[in-house]
């Protein structure tokens, strides 16, 4: 979908009237500090754009922005799933420090062997979130789109965004296709009537292509159309575990929800660009976990090469795509293979910014600002705890990935699988076996991890 389909005086939208209102900190000249955008797609796959090899669907607008700024091949989401994911994003934390383990509200289902934890239901107001910390810098800071960290008493608003636009005033975001659109039309609004005078803190937080995958009027003839030229909506699924997993990118409903992300990141570099700033703002774009390919039948996206999808910590799950543009920062079309992690976010917006860091709250975070400028980071072990069942067939278990090694903890069925990224990125050759010196050790690193956390352990029933 293309920025021309939005006719001027269809969007009746109107930001908070406290925009106008808002009392805000000592301002500070936006030349001194880049704006920040950050936009957040929900459940969108690691090959789901062109620029990271998808033919299927198109995204000529994410691939410019990749090709002006860094892609990164190997960040990962602190869990999975939503919830969890977006509370490391907010606090710099792993979810099992927050207490949000699943998305809200969870899930507990019968006929388990297993008795799993309750996750906590909202995001603690005593975290000092990343746009409470930018807006005490000086920036103006906003959120549109799903929130999904707490109901009222709970949401953006308690959490440091001046200018909010809910979730819920877009429209039904389960059946009506413009819902994103009307989105980015906040977003055009907040560049329009903000005082240019002070940086601002944008996040979108877009629901697409989270299911119900709809079609959406402009583009879904086009997507049916190539559907048919690639043979029709086959499945073509292979088995995981309990669930079966799709294998082609082909289904049109899914495209135009990719389409409506890549119409949004056009019009928002575009109004950036007549504005004069695109040239001082970072733009981020990823997304909150793997896409959706392994259910009780083929879901609507695959993820190959990676394994499995949303749900499970195969990487299908949990790497995801990433660009970072940084003017001045990151080279053009620039790639990087170092793994980063959500609860990086944080920090390196702050650095970025120029405001303090607090690492007393981004306790699990480390700044990639030198990743940006293509300087190496220290490494360090990566860690996920997902002690619930999923209606991807996921049953409860951990992960840690420490250098090129990834082990994986079934509880359920008390079982270990070992993977070595770097030469099997499919995680198809379980090696568990063949290292027990190495499963071992892993095992100890990941079960110190989660006594110094405090993480909570499904118990049998």
């Amino acid at each position: 979908m293309h920025a021309g389909f939005i006719r001027a005086g269809f969007w009746q939208l109107i930001l908070p009237a406290t925009f106008i209102a808002i009392a805000t900190a000592a301002k500070i000249e936006a030349a001194e500090r880049p704006n920040i955008v950050f936009i957040l797609a929900d459940d969108l796959g690691w090959t789901d754009l062109g620029c990271y090899g998808s033919t299927f669907y198109e995204t000529p607008a994410i691939d410019e922005l990749a090709a002006h700024g860094m892609r990164f091949t190997q960040a990962y989401t602190a869990c999975p799933v939503c919830s969890p994911t977006r509370s490391s994003i907010m606090t710099g934390k792993y979810p099992v420090r927050t207490g949000i383990t699943d998305y809200i509200p969870g899930q507990h289902p019968a006929g388990v062997r297993l008795d799993t934890p309750y996750t906590r239901t909202e995001l603690a107001l005593d975290e000092f979130t990343v746009a409470e910390a930018l807006r005490e810098a000086g920036y103006l800071t906003f959120y549109s789109g799903k929130w999904h960290l707490g109901e009222a008493g709970y949401g953006p608003r308690e959490q440091g965004f001046d200018v909010v636009v809910e979730n819920d005033s877009l429209g039904d975001f389960k059946n009506d296709p413009l819902v994103g659109d009307r989105l980015t039309q906040t977003a055009l609004q907040f560049l329009d009537k903000r005082d240019p005078a002070q940086p601002f803190f944008m996040f979108l937080s877009y629901h697409e292509p989270h299911r119900p995958i709809v079609d959406h009027p402009e583009t879904i003839e086009h997507f049916r159309a190539k559907t048919e030229q690639a043979g029709g909506d086959d499945p073509q699924s292979i088995v995981e575990r309990r669930g079966f997993s799709r294998t082609v990118q082909n289904v049109a409903a899914y495209a135009c929800e990719v389409a409506v992300l890549d119409s949004a990141v056009r019009q928002v570099v575009d109004r950036l660009q007549q504005q004069g700033v695109l040239e001082s703002t970072v733009i981020i774009f990823t997304s909150d976990n793997g896409g959706l390919c392994t259910v009780d039948k083929p879901g609507p996206t695959t993820n190959l090469p990676l394994r499995s999808g949303k749900g499970w910590l195969y990487e299908g799950g949990i790497r995801v795509p990433l660009i970072v543009a940084a003017p001045g920062l990151t080279a053009a079309g620039s790639v990087c293979d170092a793994p980063m992690i959500s609860t990086d976010y944080y920090p390196t917006l702050l650095e970025l910014a120029g405001a303090p860091l607090r690492p007393e709250q981004h306790a699990d975070g480390a700044s990639i600002r030198p990743l940006l400028a293509g300087e190496a980071r220290a490494a360090r072990p990566l860690y996920w705890h997902y002690p619930h069942y999923h209606g991807s067939k996921w049953t409860p278990g951990g992960a840690i990935r420490d250098g090129d090694w990834k082990l994986i903890e079934f509880w359920e069925e008390d079982t270990v699988e070992l993977y070595n990224i770097a030469s099997d990125i499919g995680e198809r050759e379980n090696l568990a076996a063949m290292r027990p010196e190495l499963v071992e050790a892993l095992r100890e690193r990941l079960a110190a991890w989660r006594e110094e956390t405090a993480a909570v352990m499904p118990t049998v029933k």
